[in-house]
């Protein structure tokens, strides 16, 4: 309750409802042109304000501080200058200093992290939007805050580091909540190596029962061909799942696609252009780490995206970390005009009669790169492209925006000498339908939420999946790391175990009798894999919970069940 913050608290509180109310305008208005708005953000900046009291109290070891090196804003060595004379220990392997110190009597800024969407301040490292004090100050003064990024998605791009952030699973849940009263379209998001879990269950609730769906299978590319059909055999399983689910009427199509190596995007534009048009506002929804924000980052190099978008707004920040996301992320949707629509299918009728021999090396790179990674693979490419070197004085015009009296997509412009040519203007976004990137709704049982960022890595499959078939006689024991252990107690024949999870999480086999002290004697250690840490990393993680069930085989040519740990495998 804010009664019981202390006077700087309330202070900081104040300055975070404005800055909310000011830097989250309406969708519908441009950027740039902030208009008076509910704080839909000051529930959640209550919440995360609330942390500054613990963190205050708890008082962090001089030793275990994490420090944040800018090389543009190099550290004063009078605040980094130990007030100790304790002998420092070393940093251990994949450990990241980071330099920087927070200040609560600097006012909270009215800019959005371009990465995750939180709002930008230095007042406390815990809480969404933390810029260390002296780079905070420093870009404010220079003005370059808008394009800045905050600790949290720097540490994840740059140097694959996760930040422990005070966000409750019902803070993200309330950003998504915020579709319920618009007209808009939901795109939802489905990690097809965690279904059914990945499937947001009270998807109705959150978003409304009046908004159509389109469900999105996202990384089809890492799961390997085990059938002729095998591609519209898993569109009609995640159909009957979405059902289960209790969407109803609600789900208008279903695409299998790979955000990441752009298989079905082309496709995927395509059916949303000629469906849902220029109607209204679109969502990207779904569970933590189902691929959201990869996406956005395709699609705002797509032709679903105003082709001057690209060079101006900063890509969603991407990691394998649930949660990266922090609010909303958007880009203004290009109007699918005929004229558009037409010079579009050209565009792709060309690019289906290139041969390799045609493609650019840029593109034989990207294809390469990610054939090796990926059993599919696509090319997301660009009818209209915002040319920033051409001439001052040149005029580039659109046909159909001339007939139809639009100023769309900076195709009928002039630049004027007086503005940036890297700004929209008002005139382009006042009636612009915008695509957002939604915070991932944190699963409730999830294991990827007991992980440190290292073992994360492991578990999060990055490369095609290659599955490992062992053959398994009764009274065997299979460890998937030491996340999951499967007893083979009782059967007639030898059974065959295929395991379809990340290469890098380790399988053991070993008898019955021994898979206990295999266990105790290696969970937390090399031969196990993941955790990693010990017996001490080990004392913090749960033990595993038996579950006795009974499978008929159905022969050596057809799986009996599908037995599924979430975001394992």
């Amino acid at each position: 309750p804010e009664e019981d913050c202390r006077p700087e608290e309330k202070d900081l509180l104040h300055q975070l409802s404005l800055a909310a109310s000011s830097a989250a305008p309406p969708p519908g208005s441009p950027a740039g042109h902030p208009q008076t708005a509910p704080r839909r953000h000051l529930r959640s900046l209550e919440r995360q304000l609330q942390v500054l009291r613990g963190v205050a109290q708890q008082g962090a070891e001089p030793d275990s501080l994490i420090r944040f090196h800018d090389v543009d804003f190099p550290p004063d060595e009078s605040m980094v200058t130990a007030k100790t004379k304790k002998k420092k220990k070393p940093a251990g392997k994949g450990e990241h200093k980071v330099f920087g110190s927070p200040d609560v009597d600097e006012p909270v800024s009215d800019t959005c992290c371009s990465g995750c969407g939180a709002v930008l301040h230095c007042a406390a490292a815990a809480v969404p939007g933390y810029l260390p004090s002296e780079k905070y100050k420093a870009l404010r003064q220079e003005e370059r805050l808008s394009g800045a990024t905050c600790q949290r998605c720097h540490l994840l791009t740059h140097h694959h580091k996760a930040l422990n952030l005070h966000m409750s699973a019902d803070q993200y849940r309330a950003v998504v909540r915020q579709v319920r009263p618009r007209k808009a379209l939901v795109l939802l998001i489905v990690d097809l190596l965690d279904v059914p879990d990945s499937i947001v269950p009270d998807l109705p609730e959150l978003v409304g029962t009046n908004k159509h769906v389109v469900v999105l299978g996202n990384k089809i590319d890492l799961l390997p061909g085990d059938s002729p059909n095998y591609l519209q055999r898993i569109k009609r399983q995640l159909s009957r799942y979405c059902q289960d689910a209790g969407f109803g009427d609600q789900v208008t199509d279903v695409h299998l696609i790979s955000a990441k190596t752009g298989y079905g995007i082309e496709g995927l534009i395509s059916s949303l252009q000629s469906s849902w048009r220029y109607k209204g506002d679109v969502y990207l929804v779904g569970s933590a780490n189902a691929g959201k924000s990869t996406l956005f980052n395709t699609l705002l190099e797509s032709d679903y995206c105003k082709s001057k978008a690209s060079d101006v707004i900063h890509k969603a920040t991407i990691s394998p970390w649930p949660g990266t996301t922090l609010n909303l992320l958007k880009f203004p949707i290009i109007n699918p005009t005929p004229y558009r629509m037409f010079r579009r299918q050209e565009r792709l009728n060309a690019a289906s009669r290139q041969t390799e021999s045609e493609l650019s090396q840029d593109e034989l790179k990207r294809l390469k790169h990610f054939s090796k990674q990926g059993y599919l693979v696509g090319r997301v490419g660009r009818t209209f492209r915002s040319d920033v070197g051409s001439r001052r004085d040149e005029i580039e015009f659109d046909p159909d925006s001339l007939a139809f009296g639009e100023n769309e997509d900076g195709e009928t412009r002039t630049t004027a000498p007086s503005r940036s040519s890297d700004e929209f203007t008002f005139n382009e976004l006042k009636d612009a339908h915008w695509l957002f990137d939604t915070p991932g709704i944190m699963k409730e049982h999830d294991i990827l939420s007991l992980l440190t960022e290292q073992e994360v890595m492991s578990v999060v499959p990055t490369q095609a999946v290659v599955p490992r078939t062992f053959v398994l006689k009764p009274g065997s024991s299979l460890f998937l790391g030491a996340l999951a252990r499967i007893d083979f107690l009782q059967g007639g024949k030898s059974c065959w175990f295929s395991v379809v999870a990340s290469g890098r999480l380790p399988v053991h086999i070993t008898g019955l009798e021994k898979a206990g002290s295999v266990y105790e004697k290696h969970a937390g250690r090399v031969l196990l894999g993941v955790p990693l840490g010990g017996s001490e990393r080990m004392k913090d993680f749960p033990a595993l919970v038996p579950e006795e069930f009974r499978l008929e085989g159905r022969g050596y040519l057809e799986a009996a069940a599908d037995i599924k740990l979430s975001s394992a495998g």
